[in-house]
């Protein structure tokens, strides 16, 4: 029997509202500031509803951009960042698959020491590795270039761990009933595999699309061409640039329409993601 208890009821859904609203009212606000005209920043009040200049703020960051902050249109910014939080995502997932299976399903020599190897690798972050990765770009002549800004972020360790351990959880009889079949190993991973990783996957994909977006130091390092710029390095160079030419209304437009992307990934993937993340049997 469960109790009927409205005051924990209320106390619960009250403190919910107040996390959601502490959480989205910053958004608010960034919204509310890039629909206003240019010197209202200026007075030190900012109203709490929208202005009348909201389509000529966006348009402005879509079409021409802050070119005395050489920042060129968030457009063309916002599609680099799309390819590279794409291609470390596709990337990161399929490698990161095609290890753990690996290491599951195939019985080599030092496999467990070459796993540990790989889990390792946890605790040496880009910014540790920076520099000698740099090095690597640049004698590959990969500089300025979507692969410089994909590739050497590609590989996972995080996810190279959750899929073993999610793969060790399939019974053995799955694999063996697939072996009788006919089915080769790469069958067995394609049409058995994968589909009962699908939640993990959309999970992953939330996540690491999110890294991806959000890098700054990589993409600073590697570009010097603005047709490479992404959309966290045009933010930085606008908000610098406003403190001499204040044009904060532009750059909160810019912040609202970085921040549309992994909402919307997030949104049209949030049943798989959390099913990712709670479900533990398949």
């Amino acid at each position: 029997m469960v109790e009927n208890r409205p005051f924990q009821t209320f106390l619960t859904h009250l403190i919910l509202i107040l996390g959601v609203a502490v959480v989205v009212f910053p958004v608010y606000v960034a919204f509310i500031a890039s629909t206003q005209a240019p010197g209202t920043f200026l007075r030190g009040v900012i109203p709490m509803t929208p202005g009348a200049h909201m389509v000529e703020n966006y348009s402005a960051m879509l079409g021409t951009g802050l070119r005395r902050a050489g920042a060129p249109p968030i457009a063309g910014q916002m599609f680099n960042s799309l390819v590279m939080a794409l291609g470390i995502t596709i990337g990161k997932i399929a490698i990161s698959l095609l290890s753990a299976f690996a290491i599951v399903y195939f019985r080599f020599p030092f496999r467990i020491f070459f796993f540990w190897v790989i889990f390792m690798t946890l605790m040496l972050p880009v910014e540790v590795r920076i520099f000698p990765t740099y090095q690597v770009i640049v004698d590959l002549g990969m500089l300025n270039s979507y692969a410089g800004l994909t590739i050497p972020l590609i590989a996972s360790a995080t996810a190279t761990f959750l899929f073993r351990q999610f793969f060790m959880t399939i019974p053995e009889e799955l694999m063996e009933a697939a072996r009788v079949d006919g089915a080769g190993p790469m069958k067995f991973f394609k049409d058995i595999m994968l589909p009962l990783s699908i939640t993990n996957i959309a999970a992953l994909f939330v996540i690491m699309f999110i890294y991806g977006w959000n890098q700054y130091l990589w993409p600073l390092l590697i570009t010097t061409d603005t047709d490479y710029f992404t959309v966290v390095m045009g933010i930085q160079r606008m908000a610098n640039a406003a403190e001499t030419d204040p044009q904060w209304q532009l750059v909160m437009a810019a912040v609202v329409l970085a921040a549309l992307p992994p909402v919307l990934v997030i949104l049209f993937m949030q049943r798989l993601f959390v099913k990712g993340l709670t479900e533990t049997e398949k």
